[in-house]
């Protein structure tokens, strides 16, 4: 059993795609990065190149994958015990941010690197089993943002990153990709946008709701549930056989939410940061 490394995503994803296609739920976040790092290059994120791997048990087959792309922390799937230690040393001389994993690959990584680490993030997974309006729905209706929205949309995703506490990235290159494929729906009142939720491009059936924002002087009504809904039903129409979301454990609000919703936990993972 051993670790394969390479810097070219399409020579990974030759050997690790069909890995990470047989559970395009658990391997969402793997298979939009990839694909996006493939079809916009391969530092959209920053100059430094990023990696991938693949773990290979006796007979070959693919057990588990990393992507690394500074800044950003290691990005682990699943992987079989032992896993997670070998590839902290097959990394112990890179400048590692930390670790993003299921709880227990995570902390065995962070342990085995040996180096000081806090929790940065606890998320969980969420899969939509039937999509449960709220009853009654909030007022307004939803649309699909257009490149009129773009400084708009820049603003609300910087705040969002922050709220979040998310490294900074480049948002008006995610703004004008997301726009491409209208990838933004708005929940808007009397012509006026009052919240916001975005779509990844689908992958083997599988869409993820992702940076839902509501403006704090909006929040508290409904808003950003109905915007939830308005982009899951857009992923539904457009043949999406799952839809996924992640949420921040430590924020109870947005998890009952969207159980409400109707989506259930599938894992819980871990954002561990070097100090």
């Amino acid at each position: 059993m051993s670790w394969h490394t390479t810097g070219d995503v399409d020579e990974f994803l030759r050997q690790a795609g069909d890995f990470l296609r047989s559970r395009p739920v658990e391997n969402t976040t793997h298979l939009t990065l990839t694909h996006t790092l493939r079809d916009r290059g391969l530092h959209i994120f920053g100059p430094a190149d990023p990696a991938f791997g693949w773990w290979t048990g006796d007979d070959g087959a693919v057990l588990g994958v990393f992507v690394h792309t500074p800044p950003f922390p290691v990005l682990l799937t699943a992987m079989p015990p032992g896993a997670a230690v070998a590839l902290a040393k097959l990394l112990a001389d890179q400048d590692l941010a930390g670790v993003n994993g299921l709880t227990r690959d995570a902390e065995d990584f962070a342990e085995a690197c040996g180096r000081p680490f806090r929790v940065g993030m606890r998320n969980r997974l969420f899969r939509l089993a039937e999509l449960t309006p709220p009853v009654p729905m909030p007022p307004g209706r939803a649309r699909v943002a257009t490149d009129a929205d773009r400084q708009l949309l820049i603003e609300w995703l910087e705040v969002f990153n922050v709220d979040v506490h998310e490294r900074p990235r480049d948002v008006p290159e995610q703004v004008a990709d997301k726009l491409t494929y209208g990838g933004f729906r708005f929940w808007e009142v009397d012509g006026r946008p009052v919240a916001l939720a975005g779509l990844s491009r689908p992958h083997q059936g599988m869409v993820r709701v992702m940076a839902v924002f509501t403006p704090r002087d909006l929040r508290g009504r409904g808003y950003g549930g109905a915007a939830t809904v308005a982009a899951t039903r857009a992923a539904l129409e457009a043949g999406a056989s799952d839809v996924v979301l992640f949420t921040d454990l430590a924020n109870p609000t947005s998890n009952a939410l969207y159980q409400r919703l109707g989506y259930r936990p599938v894992e819980d993972r871990t954002v561990l940061e070097f100090e």
